[in-house]
């Protein structure tokens, strides 16, 4: 064999075993820890796809639930007076009030000029002394030529005469009492006086000026008791008519717009109007507060809840535990054997802003997930954990007591508002 052969034999045997060894080198690893350290991990998650899933759960309660409908209302005056002078041409002379303060019938509110009005009274009862006087006179000459003895010196044209002078006196007199009655009026007009119980508000003259009988010399406004109002979508009219016939007024509370704690407790609902409002769709309700202590004013906006019947013994769980899908809501419920379904239920209402009312899907005693579900499937295990502090306010105690209407500026009981 010549050299030039056995050299290129010696190069292909070095090609071939180099080859062989970077591949045996690629597919073995590098640490033989690492390898072990592998398949150790492989065993653990295989384990821990069976390891319970820790959630919090929450008893299904049963408890006494008020149910109210809930609108936007506008506080009304139930009576606003504007008072304006009933004679004119007439100085202010002085106010008798303070603006804001509170008046009651028949205070003096502002006294006018009374000199024209006082004049015009003594003329009318001067002029009904002097007609009283002329009829003194007529009827004395009437008695006396009446008489027997001097009847027959009296012609009956004379005696028909005094006869109607005395009838024309007595019209006199009665036109004169009538005068001096209106002169009395006029005199008692230039003292004006509060029409109604209530607030005074701004005044809208100063004293010295010469007021008119448009002039507006101040509003009275009454706020104890006050209305408030508000509107109701057409489909609550029939329920809120039937809880009406029940017999008992409906109680209303009006609530504070921005964090909805009770502004007026105590309101009844007063009238349900005679007609819905095509345009809107709404009927209209007025509600009747005592407002003592004056804590609405005519113009505010309220909240408004009408309770409309309880529900006595309803089902109740915290909002938490609600799942929706596109089949409906539904809750994750703890089996006998520690795992969980999704079980479907109506909800009947919202009771407060944690809880809501279950009308079917679930009976008392059962328990719901309320902080996990995120991890959950059907017939997943679960262990159970201690809510979170906020969850476990929300969660309803196992056996709930009867709920009654709060007083006034006490936090709202919780209640279901109607679907």
């Amino acid at each position: 064999m010549s050299r030039f052969r056995k050299i290129a034999l010696v190069a292909v045997a070095a090609v071939v075993l180099g080859g062989a060894g970077l591949a045996a080198l690629s597919q073995a690893p590098a640490d033989p820890s690492q390898d072990k350290g592998q398949d150790k991990g492989e065993g653990a998650g295989a384990a821990g796809a069976d390891a319970p899933v820790p959630v919090a759960l929450a008893p299904v309660a049963r408890q006494d639930v008020p149910v109210y409908l809930i609108a936007q209302g506008t506080v009304q005056a139930r009576n606003s007076v504007t008072v304006n002078p009933q004679i004119g041409g007439v100085r202010l002379v002085e106010l008798h009030f303070k603006e804001g303060q509170e008046v009651k019938r028949g205070d003096l509110l502002a006294q006018l000029d009374p000199r024209n009005a006082q004049a015009g009274f003594d003329e009318a009862t001067a002029k009904l002394r002097q007609d009283q006087a002329a009829l003194a006179t007529a009827r004395s000459n009437y008695l006396r030529s009446s008489d027997a003895h001097y009847r027959q010196y009296v012609s009956k044209l004379d005696l028909d005469t005094q006869r109607n002078a005395v009838a024309q006196a007595e019209a006199l007199v009665a036109a004169d009492e009538a005068a001096i009655h209106n002169a009395r009026v006029q005199l008692d007009y230039t003292r004006v006086l509060a029409p109604i119980d209530g607030i005074a508000g701004i005044r809208g003259v100063d004293p010295g000026n010469v007021v008119t009988t448009s002039t507006n010399l101040v509003t009275i406004t009454q706020v104890r008791p006050i209305y408030v109002s508000f509107n109701l979508p057409e489909q609550n009219l029939d329920s809120v008519y039937r809880a009406t016939q029940a017999g008992a007024p409906l109680e209303v509370e009006a609530l504070d717009r921005v964090d909805a704690h009770t502004v007026a407790a105590g309101g009844s609902l007063d009238v349900i109007d005679n007609a819905v409002d095509p345009a809107t769709g709404t009927f209209k309700l007025r509600s009747l507060f005592g407002n003592d202590p004056r804590a609405l004013w005519p113009g505010q906006f309220v909240n408004v809840r009408l309770k409309l019947r309880t529900v006595a013994g309803g089902l109740v769980i915290p909002a938490q535990a609600l799942q929706r899908s596109p089949d409906g809501d539904y809750v994750y419920l703890l089996q006998p054997d520690q795992t969980v379904k999704m079980q479907p239920v109506k909800v009947a209402g919202e009771v407060g802003d944690s809880q809501v009312m279950i009308g079917a899907g679930l009976r008392e005693g059962g328990r719901v997930v309320i902080e996990g579900q995120f991890r959950l499937k059907p017939g997943s295990k679960v262990k159970p954990v201690a809510a979170t502090a906020t969850v476990a306010l929300a969660t309803p105690a196992a056996s709930a007591p009867s709920v009654s209407a709060p007083a006034a500026g006490a936090s709202a009981a919780p209640a279901a508002v109607a679907r």
